[in-house]
């Protein structure tokens, strides 16, 4: 005679021993792919040895310095193709006006390719059930409209698409870095490490930020933030600080896409360069363990230029208008200090 408990017991006992299985199998494939990347650098040290940057494969290669600068590519882009008749000097960073094409654009375009041909399979033939590529694209959509939601309420809707664009662009860009082939020969490179990149990234947010600034609250309303010429009428200490914050917040918003672009290109070329050093002077264990840190903080880079993009606008389309001087005076005497939104309309 038979009973269904045992059953139901023999079925949680076989998933419960299923489960360390599957994990230990999951720690030995690891296992076998860092055996095999250890085997793979060794093998690769004696058969293509390391040669000095501009040099002949085979040339003798001092370690460590050798070794390092092999691996790195500094600061100033390899240029594919000189458009502008006198080039700037090779092999140290300058500032000047060059009109090229450098590996670092040249691999912003592949990026943008494989994003945007990525983007339209994704599309093409959509379900009212997703599936596939569709579901990925939806998902990571959805989950990046949601974090900005989360962050800036729901006025931060309308700005999903920007948001969501500077993330997976400068998400992918930096991901380049860590293929293999670029950084490794000269007409490729990750184009978040060229500050020529970093730099164009940050304005293309500080001129979307103050055109939805202006654009909200017209030109003497977004420009009453910095100047609130407004606050002299409650007393002329009362007008000199408001305009002396404003000024300071006036330098300020010049000062975002400075850091924007200092901050994107110094994490990913400082990373690049770590990576670059362990690689040329460990093997195997050591660089995976950076690529799996790489991998982490070039997300994080993308998402904290992206999520400052997002409240950097929010900010600039709040109101900025007499009305608020006048709040805080009715607050400062116990009047009503009811929000301009929160009064009647006038009949």
């Amino acid at each position: 005679m038979s009973s269904d408990p045992p059953a139901a017991v023999d079925v949680t006992a076989a998933e419960t021993s299923a489960a360390p299985k599957a994990g230990g199998n999951r720690i030995r494939n690891l296992l076998i792919l860092v055996v095999v990347v250890v085997v793979l650098d060794v093998v690769a040290f004696f058969v293509a040895p390391p040669f000095p940057r501009g040099g002949t494969p085979g040339e003798a290669c001092d370690y460590p310095v050798c070794f390092i600068n092999g691996t790195l590519e500094f600061p100033p882009p390899h240029v594919v193709w000189q458009i502008s008749p006198e080039p700037l000097p090779s092999g140290q960073l300058v500032i000047g006006f060059n009109v090229s094409i450098t590996s670092s654009i040249l691999t912003m375009w592949i990026v943008m390719a494989v994003v945007l041909l990525v983007m339209l399979v994704a599309t093409r033939g959509l379900r009212e059930v997703p599936r596939g590529l569709q579901n990925l694209a939806e998902w990571a959509y959805q989950t990046l409209h949601d974090f900005a939601i989360g962050l800036g309420g729901t006025g931060a809707a309308r700005f999903v698409p920007i948001y969501a664009a500077f993330f997976l662009l400068i998400l992918f860009c930096n991901w380049s870095g860590l293929i293999p082939p670029v950084g490794r020969i000269e007409e490729l490179r990750a184009p978040t490490s060229d500050v020529n990149i970093t730099i164009g990234l940050a304005l293309v947010s500080f001129l979307f930020f103050q055109f939805q600034g202006f654009r909200a609250n017209g030109v003497g309303g977004y420009l009453s933030k910095f100047f609130p010429f407004y606050e002299f009428k409650h007393g002329v200490g009362a007008g000199i600080i408001a305009l002396f914050v404003g000024l300071v917040e006036l330098m300020l918003e010049f000062v975002k896409p400075v850091t924007l672009s200092m901050r994107l290109f110094g994490n990913i070329y400082g990373g690049e360069v770590a990576l670059g050093v362990l690689t040329a002077l460990t093997i195997g264990l050591v660089p995976i363990a950076m690529y799996s840190l790489e991998l982490l903080l070039t997300t994080v880079q993308a998402l904290i230029f992206s999520v400052l993009t997002l409240m950097f606008t929010l900010a600039a389309v709040e109101s900025h208008h007499e009305d608020e001087g006048e709040l805080g005076e009715e607050a400062v005497h116990g009047g009503p200090a009811q929000h301009p939104v929160d009064r009647p309309a006038a009949a």
